[in-house]
């Protein structure tokens, strides 16, 4: 659970800002989204494999330019 001190903060308007960032650093909110519904293993394994081709056929791409 994020905790912010508003009184430190010095207003609701920066204490929302610090929130948010805290909020993103920790990677909560992508959590919470992975959580929504169950993946197997092997799909998530199948999703990582995928996108690292991908960024691999990109990155090849960027290299023959």
């Amino acid at each position: 659970m994020l905790f912010i001190d508003i009184k430190k903060s010095g207003g609701i308007e920066r204490a929302l800002k610090e929130l948010k960032r805290k909020f993103i650093k920790t990677g909560q909110l992508k959590e919470l989204r992975e959580r929504q519904e169950f993946v197997k293993g092997s799909v998530k394994r199948r999703e990582q494999l995928k996108k690292a081709r991908y960024k691999q056929k990109m990155q090849d791409e960027n290299m023959a330019d």
